[in-house]
């Protein structure tokens, strides 16, 4: 044990300053210098161990090796085994015999009179004794007879020595029997040890007496208290190093767990001293400190005049503090949390607290603290019940309490005397507001829970009804109160709707004059009127914001009662069982006070019709209507070219305008409709739209599109110099806000336990089943009757498999054969599936993508088709709870089962997009509930949600949904025959070569905006529809406003409005892509994915999954990657383990993907693709996560495994391997040692084009170029798996490829700048040539304008090969000879067919195949180019200068003040980009820190004092990698320390061995 005073001896750091990985000898990152661990300390060491690598011993028995270490591990015979046990149980024996003789002489020598000298012999092999005794080896009654024995020595102040070694033993008897500690408080060993510190003679004995403490403080804790043994442990704690500090903290902490109601004045005198030690660096002092006090506070909570006394020691200041510091002193959440809920006990308890508060501005911090807290950490409704606090909860607590309630308690002094002095400085009232006002508007419209919401509110109530000044009215302007309020009115909950109401009460009530019209202008009376009528007759007032617990209309059975709102925030007792639930509001209070306020305050002219309305929103009506017919009528659109863009303009230039418009007149004047139906061409307000119709369309759609990008980028700036679009996309994120009403549907029922389910593979889920009864639809004669009483069914399979289950019970035998033969034919292997089924559990279950209707769901395995041995069961597509046995019982049998079912004919593949139409199987059976017809592409769980949701809200419980049997009709599906329409977009190859242009003129960037439904729960005529539809044509628009403005200036130059060809050189603002996220989406997707159900993407609500599909871009980066983890790898959701000590930022890096099992493989450092290969072809289809052991290395984890991706990417790079375009303006130089030189693009890597026709180039073979493709993919996709960082920089048209988009003209900019921009010119001159012609209708070659640059075409001695690829000819049905203008146009279309589309398909195909072995591709869809980079390869360069600090721990022996910190800050800072990317490496392995940068670096970049053995500035710094743990000498100067620093990063790469 590390408690036993054996110092564990340092390794030697004699060897070259290379990377050192962790191996089994490695100290472990996190346990300090001490001989003696607290139990936390001891807990969070294991943990962290754990996190950071496998060591050799502990990999054997968690991995099966692969074949070349399988000798390695060995194996045991059983019969060896048994021997080695009983030879084992010998030992013990014969151990624990002779242990019990030696303590009996032990006891008996010290228990006769012998000489010092004699006592000190005993003692000393007492403690060797107890040393190496185990557990519960110690019997009883030996330590009963040694503790007075031990006692009395240590009183033996005239022999230190004595002393030591009988505290020693203490300790060690406590340690080896925990329960003797009653016996030495028995004989006053506690006075004793307190004695001896209080004495402080000898610092060893203070030391001992420390650890001795501490292991009684555990069991006896009282005992310790009423000895004095808090002041005894604290009075001398500065003369300690700071791992006894530690020792004597977490006495401390032991004691005040257990405080006693009664004499609170034994701890009361030691605050003083604990005040002050919260001003300490070390953060685990720091946070035993927080929770002494924090137990203190609650001890004393009742008593005001012992709450003033600890405000007058200074605890507020220095808790205030360190609060204010946030991120500096890296507390951990709950430590965090608890210090917010000791000053709400403060304050709430004691006016002295209260006054100090306000004066020390608290609010400023708070609001510091809303405003960098991440909600997506609030917890969901559920998460309180549980009595879980949370930091906005708290906050929100705190900021009830700084504002009295008067209405509460009329006869409280302590309120009244609040009340009072809050009177007396309203200035600090005011200061409040400005601070807390705004940001709570945001946090309430950020989708938080429903408690949260209430809490802002309530505040909100408390500051508007305190506040006298006239300041109140412009902080309520600045915030848009009323725009607020109107918002407020459109929620359900009642307690939220009173505490509205009083607000809109109290402020016209005192500032009528000046929020009367704004009132009227952000629709408040429309929404207290439409309270009173309970008729939506606006279109504005829907209901938003439901948040459905799925228990919030049923009495709780669990032991947690759910509190009502009206207890939410109250400090005082907390109520009965009876009180909570029971609510304090009557049923008509809402209705009553809009009645008192609409009578009161509103006139009857406000709501007429037509007086009742602003301006402005008049004015935008009239252009909305003009803009609507002009957009449906299908005249000429010549005609109404001119006018539409003026109409767009004066849209603009109104919302854009001095006056604001507001989200009411927005929403009401039709806006939104009006563009969506130009932007579509009228097509949006169409039924039974026709994808031919759309192929007609697509050019006017595409100029459309131009018009409004460039009335966006022309119209006038507004004065915030925000771009128009920025601010239309503000307009419209506030209105979806306010409009949104998709319900949270929260699972506070059933906990999560394993069940069995029968349906559809008879296995065992980790979470309850559904329960459903069968039943034949009447008048069905061809199905048989399915009679069983009732199944459990898995609430996560889609109704496909469970169609694929009952098929075969119901149908006819006949018809079975014929039907499955002709269905079989649709599903082609070369059509992959799109969306693919992700499993969860030890279950090969479908929990389906939930796609929009352009997408549908198919139940066929993701198996490689062109490979028939990969088609075998995957064992990848089965995540199993125990550590992933993917060979467990059970699970390869049910994967067997899995495909043979899949073979039925039940299996539905329809894949619609752009490029490709559909086929579509016939259904044959059709689910019904309650006479609803089913949907197929739902799992069970969301169609039986969809159903209940329709039929009534309120009457949601979760115990009926789990506990009732649910009866489904089935029906038989309806023939149809296999429908192939017309191609929309048919692919470049369906022409012949002097065709091609016609498909390359026109893009396809808007064919599929209109293929299928964004929401399907959404009716199309709600204005939500339309906001999320505009959104979503803006967000197009903006990712490739650079193709359209090129688009528009080729125009212009054809047409002859311009001459100079460098006018086609364009730079276009796009708007930053965050702006399009919508926070209030965003929290309840989080909240949602939270829930113990999220365990699959089937188990949340369907507006979730189709949003997701539709409009990713609504949704955070951080959101997407939790669903697309959920997606792709079907994790569990359990809340990863945070220790106390940890940053509370969890990533997955190091983790890899949930619970997957280890597997380790050995590489060669000279063969690193070839590894890698055979690494992919063992491991790529399976779920496990792989490490890397270098041969000849002892290194093995994090470290060595993340540069084993680097090195990979590094090969990858390399020239010559006829994998990528090359530039040669720009070489890297991978190895300072090599030859090899690594030429590629400045704008990153992008495929190789390759003829078709060619099968070797320059020597290589094209076979093997696809090949290293293949791997390629298979590479990128385990390190998605796995969560590792990537060193490779593909260009951005490579990842639109990868993302399956495709390219054009325009996008070979973004890869060859110079290529692409005279494609461009030669395109305009094209289009020139054609509007001449057509003009003058003779042959217009010569005329003037159609030279290049003053050149003619001729005269450029073009050739018809692709230009820097001699060796590809470009086929044309034209002399292929020389190029000149009348041949200019297929010269361009055959350079962009070669470029980017069939030069390079078979490239792109191979990595998607390589890609599709680990998981689907199509699940990247929900991310753009940039975010995938992201994902993929992490910061590019992201050091925070100013934040260093706060993302590196500093530990044994360093802190953040020590100087040699100071010096290695400020050399990192001052690194350029090269020696950071060498300085990453060297510390974790890549050279690239994963995305959010280093604070989401884990294990924590932790630098530590290196003792060094000679001078320390000989020494040379080193690492273990799998911890990102950098053990730096301290050196004697900073340029000393950056010598050696870089002599160690660029030196010491290339091998792990131990430090």
């Amino acid at each position: 044990m590390g408690s036993r005073g054996q110092k564990r001896p340092e390794m030697v750091d004699e060897l070259p300053a290379d990377k050192r990985a962790c191996s089994s000898l490695d100290f472990r990152p996190s346990s300090s210098n001490s001989s003696v661990q607290t139990p936390m300390n001891s807990t969070v060491e294991a943990h962290d161990h754990d996190m950071d690598t496998s060591s050799s011993a502990s990999a054997s028995s968690q991995s099966e090796g692969e074949p070349e270490k399988d000798s390695a591990y060995g194996s045991c015979d059983s019969d060896d085994m048994e021997q080695h046990h009983n030879t084992l149980h010998e030992y013990h024996r014969r151990r624990l015999s002779n242990d019990h003789g030696k303590f009996k002489n032990i006891i008996s020598s010290l228990s006769g009179q012998i000489e010092p000298s004699c006592q000190l012999a005993v003692l000393t092999e007492l403690c060797e004794v107890l040393s190496f005794c185990t557990e519960g080896s110690l019997p009883s009654m030996t330590s009963d007879l040694l503790s007075p024995l031990l006692v009395k020595l240590a009183k033996n102040e005239s022999n230190p020595d004595i002393m030591l070694f009988s505290i020693r033993a203490i300790t060690y008897i406590c340690d080896l029997y925990p329960r003797s500690a009653s016996f030495l408080v028995r004989h006053d060993a506690v006075p004793t040890l307190c004695q001896r510190l209080l004495a402080i003679e000898y610092q060893d004995v203070a030391e001992q007496c420390l650890q001795a403490l501490e292991k009684i403080s555990r069991e006896q804790p009282l005992a310790c208290l009423q000895a004095g043994a808090i002041m005894a442990v604290l009075n001398y704690i500065d003369f300690f190093s700071t791992s006894i500090q530690r020792v004597a903290l977490s006495t401390v902490v032991n004691i005040c767990k257990k405080l006693p109601s009664e004499s609170p004045s034994p701890f009361m005198e030691a605050v003083p001293i604990l005040c002050n030690l919260l001003q300490y660096e070390d953060r685990q002092l720091v946070e035993n400190v927080a929770t002494c006090l924090i137990k203190i506070v609650e001890r004393v909570a009742q008593s005001p005049e012992r709450l003033d006394e600890l405000c007058n020691h200074g605890l507020i200041q220095q808790v205030t503090h360190i609060l204010s510091l946030n991120g500096r002193t890296a507390l951990s959440q709950l430590i965090y949390n608890g210090l917010v809920g000791l000053l709400v006990k403060l304050s709430s308890g004691s006016l002295v607290a209260f006054r100090t508060l306000h004066e020390l501005s608290i609010s400023s911090i708070l609001r510091d603290i809303l405003s960098t807290f991440d909600l997506s950490h609030g917890v969901s409704t559920s998460q309180l019940v549980g009595g879980h606090c949370n930091r906005v909860y708290e906050v929100l607590k705190l900021l009830n309490e700084l504002l009295p309630d008067h209405a509460k308690d009329q006869n409280d002094q302590l309120i009244l005397d609040k009340e009072a002095f809050l009177d007396n400085h309203q200035d600090l009232l005011q200061r409040f507001g400005i601070d807390v006002f705004p940001m709570l508007i945001q946090v309430f419209n950020s989708g938080a829970s429903l408690y949260v919401c209430h809490g802002c509110l309530s505040v909100m109530y408390k500051l508007v009804s305190l506040s006298k000044s006239d300041m109140l009215v412009e902080l309520l302007k600045n915030a848009n109160i009323s725009s607020f309020l109107a918002g407020v009115f459109t929620r359900k909950d009642h307690h939220m709707l009173i505490l509205a109401l009083q607000i809109a009460e109290i402020i016209l009530q005192n500032f009528s004059d000046n929020f009367l019209k704004l009132f009227v202008k952000e629709g408040v009376f429309f929404a207290i009127d439409a309270l009173l009528t309970q008729e939506t007759s606006s279109r504005f007032l829907v209901f938003s914001g439901i948040q459905l617990s799925l228990d919030s209309s049923q009495k709780f059975s669990s032991r947690e009662a759910l509190k009502c709102l009206c207890y939410a925030f109250s400090t005082g007792q907390s109520p009965t069982s009876s009180e909570t639930r029971s609510c304090k509001l009557d049923k008509d209070s809402v209705y009553n006070l809009a009645e008192h306020i609409k009578t009161k305050y509103l006139t009857p002219e406000l709501f007429d019709s037509e007086k009742g309305l602003t301006d402005i929103l008049q004015n935008l009506r009239a252009l909305s209507n003009d803009l609507l017919s002009l957009s449906t009528d299908n005249g000429a659109l010549g005609v109404h070219e001119e006018k539409i863009n003026n109409i767009l303009y004066n849209i603009m230039d109104k919302l854009t305008g001095k006056e604001q418009v507001s989200t009411f007149e927005f929403i009401e004047s039709g806006v939104v409709k009006a563009l969506v139906s130009c932007l579509s061409n009228g097509q949006y307000m169409r039924e039974n739209k026709g994808v031919q119709d759309l192929c007609n369309y697509n050019a006017a759609i595409e100029k459309q599109f131009e018009a409004l990008a460039s009335v966006c980028l022309c119209a006038s700036q507004p004065l915030s110099g925000e771009s128009p679009l920025s601010m239309l996309i503000r307009n419209l994120q506030t209105a979806l806000t306010s409009l949104e009403a998709f319900p949270i549907i929260l699972s506070n029922g059933p906990k999560l336990r394993n069940s069995f389910a029968t349906v559809p593979n008879a296995c065992s889920i980790p979470y309850p089943c559904l329960k459903v009864r069968f039943v034949r639809g009447e008048g069905e004669t061809f199905l048989n009757d399915y009679t069983e009483d009732f199944h459990t069914v898995d609430p996560f399979s889609s109704m496909h498999s469970i169609e694929a289950y009952l098929w075969p019970k119901v149908s006819a035998k006949s018809t079975e054969h014929t039907r499955s033969s002709s269905i079989r034919v649709v599903l082609q292997p070369e059509s992959p599936p799109i969306g693919s089924p992700s499993n969860t559990g030890s279950v090969p279950v479908e929990i389906p993508v939930i796609l929009g209707h352009s997408e549908m769901m198919t139940d066929l395995p993701d198996t490689q088709k062109e490979e028939p041995k990969l088609s075998l069961p995957r064992s990848d597509h089965t995540v199993n709870e125990n550590a992933g046995e993917s060979s467990s019982s059970g699970t390869q049998g049910y994967a067997e089962k899995e495909v043979q079912m899949n073979a039925e004919p039940n299996s539905k593949l329809e894949k619609q997009h752009p490029s490709s139409c559909s086929n579509e199987a016939a259904q044959n059976l059709v689910f019904y509930i309650e006479g609803q017809q089913l949907d197929h592409k739902l799992t069970l769980y969301q169609a039986i949600l969809r159903h209940i949701m329709k039929q009534n809200v309120d009457s949601f419980s979760s115990a009926k949904l789990w506990t009732q049997v649910h009866i489904i009709t089935y029906r038989r599906g309806v023939e149809s025959e296999d429908i192939i329409p017309p191609e929309c977009h048919p692919s470049p190859q369906d022409f012949s070569d002097d065709k091609v242009l016609a498909y390359y003129q026109h893009t396809p960037f808007f064919s599929d905006m209109f293929s299928y439904e964004l929401v399907s729960d959404l009716e199309t005529s709600s204005p939500t529809y339309d906001i999320l539809f505009l959104l979503k044509s803006l967000e197009r628009m903006n990712r490739i406003m650079f193709h359209l403005m090129s688009r528009e200036r080729i125009c212009a130059f054809a047409k002859g409005i311009v001459d100079n060809l460098d006018s086609l050189k364009i730079a276009v603002p796009s708007v930053p892509q965050s702006e399009f996220v919508s926070s209030k989406l965003t929290e309840k997707l989080e909240q949602q994915m939270r829930d113990s159900l999220s365990v699959s993407i089937g188990g949340m609500p369907l507006w979730c999954n189709q949003l997701m599909v539709s409009c990713p871009f609504l949704f955070s980066f951080e959101a997407r990657c939790k669903y697309f983890k959920l997606e792709a790898f079907g994790q569990p959701q359990v809340q990863p383990h945070i220790s106390p000590y940890s940053s509370g930022i969890v990533t997955e890096r190091r983790l890899g993907t949930g619970g997957f099992q280890r597997k380790k493989f050995l590489v060669h450092r000279s063969q690193i693709l070839e590894s890698a290969a055979q690494m992919m072809n063992l491991h790529a289809s399976h779920k496990v996560v792989l490490e890397v052991e270098y041969d000849e290395e002892v290194g093995t984890g994090l470290g060595p495994t993340l540069e084993f991706y680097t090195l990979v990417c590094q090969e990858f790079q390399k020239s010559g391997l006829g994998m990528w375009r090359e530039d040669a303006s720009f070489t890297l130089k991978i190895d300072s040692h090599a030859e090899e030189i690594g030429a590629h693009s400045f704008y990153g890597l992008f495929p190789r084009p390759w003829s078709s026709t060619q099968d070797t180039s320059g020597g290589i073979q094209f076979s093997e170029v696809t090949k290293k493709f293949f791997l390629l993919g298979q590479v990128v996709a385990k390190a998605l798996q796995d969560g590792r960082i990537l060193d490779l920089h593909f260009s951005k048209a490579f990842y639109k490829l990868i993302l399956g988009k495709e390219l054009s003209l325009y996008d070979i900019q973004s890869l060859d700048p110079g290529l692409g921009r005279v494609l461009l010119e030669f395109q305009a001159l094209v289009i020139r040539k054609k509007i001449m012609e057509s003009v003058s209708g003779g042959n217009s070659e010569f005329q003037y304008g159609l030279s290049f640059r003053d050149t003619r075409i001729e005269d450029l001695c073009l050739d018809f090969t692709l230009p820097g690829y001699p060796d590809i000819v470009l086929a044309s049905g034209t002399d292929p000879s020389m190029v000149n203008m009348s041949n200019l146009e297929d010269y361009v279309s055959l350079i962009v067919d070669a470029t980017v589309r069939s030069g390079v398909l078979r490239q792109v195909e191979a990595f998607k195949s390589g890609f599709k072995q680990v998981f689907p591709i199509e699940h990247l869809r929900i991310f753009n180019e940039e975010e995938l980079e992201r994902m993929l390869c992490g910061e590019y360069d992201s050091w925070a200068v100013n934040e260093l600090g706060d993302h590196i721990k500093f530990d044994h022996g360093y802190t953040a003040s020590s100087p040699p910190i100071v010096n290695l800050l400020e050399i990192v800072r001052e690194f350029d980009h090269e020696q950071r990317r060498a300085f990453l490496q060297f510390v974790t392995g890549a050279p690239r820190l994963p995305p959010g940068g280093l604070a989401s670096l884990n294990p924590k970049l932790t630098i530590v004092r290196k003792h060094c053995s000679n001078r320390a500035d000989a020494d040379l710094p080193s690492v273990m990698t799998c911890a990102n743990y950098l053990k730096l000498p301290p050196y004697s100067s900073k340029e000393r320390m950056k010598e050696k620093l870089l002599y160690a990063i660029t030196e010491g790469q290339g091998s792990f061995h131990l430090s």
